[in-house]
Protein backbone atom coordinates (compact mmCIF):
# COMPACT_ATOMS: atom_id res chain seq x y z
CA UNK A 1 0.00 0.00 0.00
CA UNK A 2 1.57 3.54 -0.79
CA UNK A 3 -0.01 4.96 1.30
CA UNK A 4 2.49 7.32 3.74
CA UNK A 5 2.26 6.42 7.70
CA UNK A 6 3.81 9.59 8.38
CA UNK A 7 0.96 12.52 9.22
CA UNK A 8 1.19 16.43 10.67
CA UNK A 9 -1.28 16.59 13.91
CA UNK A 10 -1.33 20.52 13.10
CA UNK A 11 -0.82 22.03 9.41
CA UNK A 12 -0.39 25.47 10.91
CA UNK A 13 3.18 26.07 10.72
CA UNK A 14 3.39 23.97 7.55
CA UNK A 15 3.80 26.92 4.75
CA UNK A 16 6.13 28.23 7.30
CA UNK A 17 8.45 25.76 7.97
CA UNK A 18 8.64 25.12 3.77
CA UNK A 19 9.53 28.38 3.28
CA UNK A 20 12.00 28.68 5.79
CA UNK A 21 13.57 25.97 4.04
CA UNK A 22 13.85 27.48 0.49
CA UNK A 23 15.60 30.65 2.30
CA UNK A 24 17.94 28.63 4.16
CA UNK A 25 21.55 26.66 3.61
CA UNK A 26 20.28 22.94 3.18
CA UNK A 27 21.71 20.95 6.16
CA UNK A 28 23.90 17.60 5.70
CA UNK A 29 21.06 15.90 7.82
CA UNK A 30 17.70 17.52 9.02
CA UNK A 31 17.21 17.48 12.13
CA UNK A 32 15.19 18.79 14.79
CA UNK A 33 17.82 21.14 16.06
CA UNK A 34 17.77 21.89 12.33
CA UNK A 35 13.99 22.78 12.46
CA UNK A 36 14.99 24.67 15.96
CA UNK A 37 17.39 26.98 14.39
CA UNK A 38 14.77 27.88 11.76
CA UNK A 39 12.59 28.87 14.33
CA UNK A 40 9.92 26.00 15.00
CA UNK A 41 10.58 24.07 18.32
CA UNK A 42 7.05 22.55 18.87
CA UNK A 43 6.59 18.57 18.84
CA UNK A 44 4.17 19.48 16.57
CA UNK A 45 6.64 21.11 13.91
CA UNK A 46 8.63 18.01 14.30
CA UNK A 47 6.63 15.69 12.78
CA UNK A 48 7.47 17.76 9.39
CA UNK A 49 10.39 15.07 9.99
CA UNK A 50 8.73 12.06 8.70
CA UNK A 51 6.59 14.00 6.24
CA UNK A 52 9.22 15.20 4.17
CA UNK A 53 10.90 11.55 4.21
CA UNK A 54 7.80 10.35 3.08
CA UNK A 55 7.80 13.13 0.08
CA UNK A 56 11.23 11.65 -1.31
CA UNK A 57 12.90 15.51 0.17
CA UNK A 58 15.12 13.21 2.78
CA UNK A 59 16.40 9.87 3.02
CA UNK A 60 16.33 7.62 5.64
CA UNK A 61 19.00 8.84 7.44
CA UNK A 62 17.96 12.78 6.54
CA UNK A 63 19.81 13.54 4.67
CA UNK A 64 18.80 16.38 1.72
CA UNK A 65 17.86 14.78 -1.35
CA UNK A 66 17.98 15.58 -4.78
CA UNK A 67 14.39 16.74 -4.69
CA UNK A 68 15.27 18.56 -1.66
CA UNK A 69 17.75 20.85 -3.38
CA UNK A 70 15.34 21.48 -6.60
CA UNK A 71 12.83 22.24 -4.06
CA UNK A 72 15.50 25.31 -3.22
CA UNK A 73 14.46 26.82 -6.57
CA UNK A 74 11.78 29.15 -5.97
CA UNK A 75 10.97 28.73 -9.66
CA UNK A 76 9.58 24.95 -9.66
CA UNK A 77 9.12 24.47 -5.93
CA UNK A 78 5.52 23.84 -6.14
CA UNK A 79 5.91 21.39 -9.17
CA UNK A 80 8.62 19.54 -6.94
CA UNK A 81 6.24 19.49 -4.18
CA UNK A 82 3.24 17.95 -6.26
CA UNK A 83 6.02 15.35 -7.20
CA UNK A 84 6.73 14.18 -4.22
CA UNK A 85 2.81 14.14 -3.35
CA UNK A 86 2.33 12.20 -6.22
CA UNK A 87 4.83 9.23 -5.49
CA UNK A 88 4.00 9.38 -1.70
CA UNK A 89 0.44 8.91 -1.82
CA UNK A 90 0.59 7.08 -4.99
CA UNK A 91 -2.57 4.90 -4.01
CA UNK A 92 -4.68 8.00 -4.21
CA UNK A 93 -3.60 8.76 -7.46
CA UNK A 94 -4.45 5.33 -8.62
CA UNK A 95 -7.83 5.67 -7.42
CA UNK A 96 -7.76 9.73 -9.37
CA UNK A 97 -5.27 11.07 -11.36
CA UNK A 98 -6.37 14.56 -9.46
CA UNK A 99 -6.64 13.35 -6.32
CA UNK A 100 -5.51 17.03 -5.38
CA UNK A 101 -9.18 17.96 -5.86
CA UNK A 102 -10.42 15.45 -3.39
CA UNK A 103 -12.28 17.08 -0.42
CA UNK A 104 -11.31 16.24 3.26
CA UNK A 105 -14.21 13.96 3.77
CA UNK A 106 -13.67 11.95 0.18
CA UNK A 107 -9.60 11.59 1.55
CA UNK A 108 -10.59 9.98 4.56
CA UNK A 109 -13.39 7.72 2.87
CA UNK A 110 -10.58 6.79 0.07
CA UNK A 111 -7.76 6.30 2.78
CA UNK A 112 -9.99 4.31 4.76
CA UNK A 113 -10.99 1.67 2.54
CA UNK A 114 -7.04 1.39 0.54
CA UNK A 115 -5.77 0.93 4.53
CA UNK A 116 -8.95 -1.65 4.64
CA UNK A 117 -9.95 0.08 7.71
CA UNK A 118 -6.86 -0.32 9.92
CA UNK A 119 -6.45 3.43 10.27
CA UNK A 120 -8.69 4.68 13.02
CA UNK A 121 -10.73 7.81 12.91
CA UNK A 122 -8.16 10.01 14.39
CA UNK A 123 -5.25 9.03 12.35
CA UNK A 124 -7.40 9.79 8.98
CA UNK A 125 -8.20 12.48 10.02
CA UNK A 126 -4.35 13.61 10.62
CA UNK A 127 -3.71 11.89 7.63
CA UNK A 128 -6.54 13.97 5.58
CA UNK A 129 -5.58 17.13 7.04
CA UNK A 130 -1.36 16.84 6.09
CA UNK A 131 -2.55 15.60 2.59
CA UNK A 132 -5.11 18.47 2.12
CA UNK A 133 -2.53 20.63 3.15
CA UNK A 134 0.14 19.51 0.86
CA UNK A 135 -2.09 19.98 -2.16
CA UNK A 136 -2.99 23.50 -1.36
CA UNK A 137 0.76 24.50 -1.63
CA UNK A 138 1.67 22.23 -5.02
CA UNK A 139 1.21 22.77 -8.23
CA UNK A 140 -0.45 20.12 -10.18
CA UNK A 141 -0.84 21.76 -13.87
CA UNK A 142 1.92 19.70 -15.50
CA UNK A 143 0.75 16.33 -16.97
CA UNK A 144 1.28 13.06 -15.97
CA UNK A 145 2.44 10.16 -18.01
CA UNK A 146 0.09 7.33 -18.03
CA UNK A 147 1.87 3.84 -19.08
CA UNK A 148 0.09 2.87 -22.67
CA UNK A 149 -0.96 6.46 -23.76
CA UNK A 150 0.20 7.69 -26.74
CA UNK A 151 2.54 10.03 -24.87
CA UNK A 152 4.69 7.12 -23.39
CA UNK A 153 5.43 5.35 -26.67
CA UNK A 154 9.05 4.93 -27.21
CA UNK A 155 10.89 6.45 -30.36
CA UNK A 156 11.49 2.85 -30.61
CA UNK A 157 7.96 1.81 -30.64
CA UNK A 158 6.82 4.32 -33.51
CA UNK A 159 9.81 3.38 -35.56
CA UNK A 160 8.85 -0.24 -35.79
CA UNK A 161 5.04 0.48 -36.15
CA UNK A 162 6.24 3.12 -38.96
CA UNK A 163 8.31 0.66 -40.53
CA UNK A 164 5.05 -2.06 -39.97
CA UNK A 165 2.44 0.48 -42.15
CA UNK A 166 5.56 1.02 -44.60
CA UNK A 167 5.34 -2.59 -45.73
CA UNK A 168 1.42 -3.16 -45.47
CA UNK A 169 1.07 0.06 -47.86
CA UNK A 170 -0.08 -0.43 -51.06
CA UNK A 171 2.43 2.00 -52.52
CA UNK A 172 5.07 0.32 -51.61
CA UNK A 173 6.89 -1.36 -54.42
CA UNK A 174 8.94 -4.19 -52.89
CA UNK A 175 7.10 -7.56 -52.28
CA UNK A 176 8.46 -10.85 -51.02
CA UNK A 177 7.60 -14.32 -51.66
CA UNK A 178 8.86 -17.53 -51.31
CA UNK A 179 9.24 -20.54 -53.62
CA UNK A 180 10.14 -24.27 -53.34
CA UNK A 181 12.55 -26.39 -55.82
CA UNK A 182 12.91 -29.48 -54.74
CA UNK A 183 13.77 -29.71 -51.30
CA UNK A 184 15.51 -26.32 -51.68
CA UNK A 185 13.63 -22.82 -50.08
CA UNK A 186 14.56 -19.76 -51.71
CA UNK A 187 13.25 -15.97 -50.86
CA UNK A 188 12.68 -14.26 -54.08
CA UNK A 189 12.58 -10.45 -53.37
CA UNK A 190 10.99 -8.44 -56.77
CA UNK A 191 11.50 -4.35 -57.28
CA UNK A 192 8.07 -3.57 -58.78
CA UNK A 193 8.15 -0.22 -60.69
CA UNK A 194 6.46 2.80 -59.72
CA UNK A 195 3.40 2.89 -61.53
CA UNK A 196 -0.69 3.54 -61.01
CA UNK A 197 -1.71 1.06 -63.59
CA UNK A 198 -2.73 -2.06 -62.07
CA UNK A 199 -2.47 -4.06 -65.49
CA UNK A 200 1.36 -4.50 -65.09
CA UNK A 201 1.56 -5.45 -61.75
CA UNK A 202 -1.10 -8.43 -62.62
CA UNK A 203 0.76 -9.35 -65.74
CA UNK A 204 3.95 -9.15 -63.55
CA UNK A 205 1.94 -11.48 -61.22
CA UNK A 206 0.56 -13.87 -63.51
CA UNK A 207 4.03 -14.14 -65.11
CA UNK A 208 5.40 -15.00 -61.36
CA UNK A 209 2.73 -17.55 -60.97
CA UNK A 210 3.39 -19.43 -64.38
CA UNK A 211 7.14 -19.67 -63.76
CA UNK A 212 7.94 -19.25 -60.30
CA UNK A 213 5.49 -20.48 -57.65
CA UNK A 214 4.32 -23.40 -59.82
Amino acid sequence: MALPTAYLTSAKNLKPILEAMQTAQAPDKFTTRFLVSLGFSSSSDRLIIGVLKALGFLDQDGKPTDRYYRYLDQTQSEKVLAEGIREAYEDLFKIRTDAQNLSSAEVINKAKTLSQGSMSESVLKKFSLTFSSLVKLADFSDPVLVAGSPASVTEDETEDSTASEVEKSPSNPKRQTKSSLGGLHYNIQIILPATRDPAIYDALFKSLKEHIIE
